[in-house]
């Protein structure tokens, strides 16, 4: 499938655009135990009380983002203006929902 982006800088502002607003909401998740870090091509997020690591970091050759999560890896294009897993097409959006949801023990939505 061919890339929605011209070259790797268009990707690379995209994916700063969609790393930073992820940090925000999750900064609005307001919770002592989570730790949010964004460095330049990921967000990292920590869950010191429930345990674990996110990672979402942009793969610029690929101009894909992978998430990491739960000893568990997706691959994320962006397809029609959405960013949606390579292989089965669903919503990354969705995706951390759930991933957060289940480590908080209470809904959380993610939007872009």
């Amino acid at each position: 499938m061919a890339s929605e982006f011209r070259d790797d800088s268009e990707f690379r502002h995209a994916v700063n655009d969609v790393l930073g607003a992820l940090t925000a909401q999750v900064d609005v998740l307001d919770e002592d135990a989570i730790d949010a870090r964004l460095i330049p091509g990921s967000l990292e997020v920590v869950f010191e009380d429930a345990g674990g690591t996110f990672v979402l970091s942009q793969q610029t050759p690929t101009h894909e983002l992978w998430l990491s999560a739960n000893l568990r890896a997706w691959h994320f294009r962006r397809v029609s203006g959405q960013w949606v897993e390579r292989d089965t097409a669903e919503s990354m959006l969705a995706i951390l929902g759930r991933l957060f949801s289940e480590k908080l023990g209470r809904p959380a939505t993610f939007e872009l």
